[in-house]
């Protein structure tokens, strides 16, 4: 059993009594999913930008908590209810963020001495914005297969459940997303 199934199982047991107002279910809902949830932010949204993808992701556990009561299982798995809020997050963030250009000022430095370099920080924030943008490449769908695929962990067939496809088609739509983000990156570094 793979890591997404036992967390499609447990969300299975808990979505129905938090649709009927058990706040505990409610609150382990929202821990099951919010690690899968960070990743996605983390790998759709610049984190040099606000709101940043952990912004991002508790206002999506916020609003998915506010959603279980309508929740209505429509044969889907209960991420891929998830996934659509998130994804309508993020598009409002995209917009809010194109519509405002400043950018977050450098922040005071605690006084603890940590292990992690202002260089070694700055390469991580580069790699990931450097992600984003590639995926940025990709039509919606792709971007979306390669996100849960790749950062997701899901399956083919978890992720052709979600996407409203077949396991065959996601496979093909991944290796073809992948194709055009490793030419695009191989142009870039012509280029320079």
């Amino acid at each position: 059993m793979t890591v997404s199934e036992d967390l499609g199982d447990e969300l299975s047991r808990l979505v129905p009594p938090a649709v009927d107002g058990d706040e505990r279910a409610v609150q382990r809902i929202i821990d099951l999913i919010h690690p899968a949830v960070v990743r996605y932010c983390r790998s759709r949204v610049p984190s040099t930008r606000y709101p940043t993808p952990e912004d991002l992701a508790q206002e999506i556990s916020l609003a998915v908590a506010r959603a279980i009561p309508g929740y209505q299982d429509q044969g889907k798995p209960f991420m891929a209810f998830v996934y659509r809020i998130a994804a309508n997050k993020i598009v409002d963030a995209r917009r809010s963020q194109s519509r405002d250009p400043s950018l977050p000022t450098e922040t005071v430095p605690d006084l603890e001495v940590s292990r992690d370099t202002p260089e070694s920080i700055a390469l991580e924030v580069n790699a990931c914005n450097d992600v984003v943008e590639l995926l940025d490449t990709l039509s919606d769908k792709a971007r979306q297969i390669v996100t849960l695929r790749v950062f997701g962990g899901y399956s083919a067939e978890e992720t052709a459940e979600i996407v409203g496809s077949t396991a065959g088609a996601v496979r093909v739509a991944q290796f073809r997303a992948l194709a055009k983000m490793r030419e695009t990156l191989d142009n870039r570094r012509q280029a320079h």
